[in-house]
């Protein structure tokens, strides 16, 4: 069989469409159906043939090339390896395709930092048995009087008799939901906005309804408007380094919109998941909404995301108890051992010294992005994580993640932040996580030369 016909035979129906195609290459590859050298059929034919998005083959090719069935060659297509040789050269601190499509910070390198936070690994280790009990989501004595510490540092308010501590921004976001939700709730958010918010909101059974923005964020004439519609809404917001954007809502802005949720009672959730990495950002929009305000400040995006933790302030105090209950109805409680390493890590400076890490790694990686993307058109931050790019006219995003697939670097297509409608013609392309810099040059300028190959040929 010529490998130009090739088609893969998807034998586990209830596989991932995806996982499925990898699974059809290795398979072939052993039975000798598809033999080194051989180059595998362009994507989009392979499409047409199953019937099925070519996103669907892209992350096929992209699965296979992670397992060391195939390599792809920008311009050249996609070709299979010879099993004997092992898996082509890739950073090796990679750990799945999975990790690389999500927004992680840069993690840290530096041997003496390492030693730091192993120490502390160790100081909660000798203390293990008492952090094997169960923890109210409350925190504490001592790690809420270190939360207060660390929320104070970063200007951010503590007010104990709103406090708790929640296992991850994720967690938090779903259980204000919970409590707020009755007959008639949507959830108001920004047309491009976090992919959890999705979820929480398809899980609770909850409408999610876009509301118009521009450069400086939703209008309030249109959250005004939206509001008048729909009586029972709750606003979702992530106003600071907002993902996929990486733009932060300006003082003035958050201002016009904390008076519009006063003046009609809306409450208002306010994802700060970036707020310990951004720097100089304007206070929270809580912070003049304490009757209405909802504050989730998420650790991951310093730390990573395996310490699941957020600090949570409540609109007051009577929301606390519903808060609890929820978090314990769904996640039963936070984990002590992560609560009692982050209060080491808060109380020994080793916090304060990987916050400081994270955000100077993150401004040589968006260098590194404005090195290598010349000529490209995208939104950045110095310290965000990732970069919002729009392709160039003409090109639309199956393509360019046709052309794409395969990289060491998380990049996704405008439709997993859009909650409804049509996607735009933009990715978003992560910087962060364990690739080194030399290594995101090297991806960078291979996404370069694919786009560019690809406006020239178009």
């Amino acid at each position: 069989m010529s490998p130009k016909n090739w088609v893969p035979e998807i034998r586990e129906a209830d596989l991932p469409r995806y996982v499925g195609i990898a699974e059809a290459i290795g398979a072939d590859i052993a039975s000798g159906r598809l033999n080194p050298g051989d180059r595998l059929p362009p994507q989009r034919q392979i499409a047409e043939v199953l019937g099925v998005d070519i996103s669907a083959i892209s992350r096929g090719y992209a699965e296979a090339a992670r397992r060391g069935y195939v390599e792809a060659h920008v311009g050249r297509g996609t070709f299979v390896l010879d099993p004997r040789a092992g898996k082509p050269s890739a950073d090796p601190r990679r750990t799945s395709e999975e990790d690389s499509r999500m927004n992680m910070p840069p993690e840290p390198d530096d041997p003496e930092l390492i030693a730091k936070m192993q120490a502390g690994l160790s100081h909660v280790a000798a203390n293990i048995v008492p952090l094997l009990r169960y923890q109210t989501p409350l925190g504490g004595d001592k790690d809420r009087e270190i939360a207060g510490k660390w929320l104070h540092a970063n200007g951010l308010s503590f007010l104990p008799d709103r406090f708790a501590v929640a296992p991850g921004a994720h967690a938090a976001i779903d259980a204000a939901l919970t409590v707020l939700r009755q007959p008639g709730t949507v959830v108001l958010c920004e047309q491009v906005t976090y992919p959890g918010i999705r979820a929480i909101a398809a899980r609770l059974g909850l409408e999610l309804v876009e509301v118009e923005e521009d450069e400086h964020g939703i209008k309030p004439a249109a959250l005004e408007a939206a509001i008048a519609r729909y009586p029972a809404a709750v606003l979702y917001l992530n106003p600071t380094l907002r993902n996929p954007t990486t733009h932060t809502i300006p003082a003035q802005r958050r201002s016009e919109i904390s008076g519009v949720l006063r003046a009609h009672n809306t409450p208002l959730i306010e994802d700060d998941a970036y707020r310990f990495v951004a720097a100089d950002a304007p206070a929270p929009i809580c912070d003049s909404l304490p009757d209405l305000g909802w504050h989730i400040a998420g650790i991951s995006k310093v730390f990573g995301a395996g310490l699941r933790l957020a600090y949570v302030q409540v609109p007051n105090a009577p929301f606390l108890v519903p808060f609890v209950k929820a978090v314990r109805a769904a996640h039963v409680m936070t984990s002590p051992i992560s609560l009692a390493l982050l209060s080491t890590w808060i109380e020994d400076g080793t916090a304060a010294q990987v916050q400081d890490f994270v955000r100077n790694a993150a401004r040589e990686r968006q260098l590194i992005a404005k090195e290598t993307l010349s000529g490209q058109s995208f939104d950045s931050d110095p310290h965000a994580f990732n970069i919002w790019l729009t392709l160039p006219s003409g090109l639309n995003r199956a393509e360019a993640l046709a052309r794409l697939f395969g990289r060491q670097i998380g990049i996704l297509p405008s439709d997993f932040f859009i909650p409804n409608g049509a996607g735009q013609e933009k990715l978003r392309i992560c910087l962060g996580g364990p690739i080194s810099p030399e290594s995101l040059r090297n991806e960078l300028q291979q996404v370069h030369h694919a786009l560019a190959a690809l406006d020239w040929s178009g």
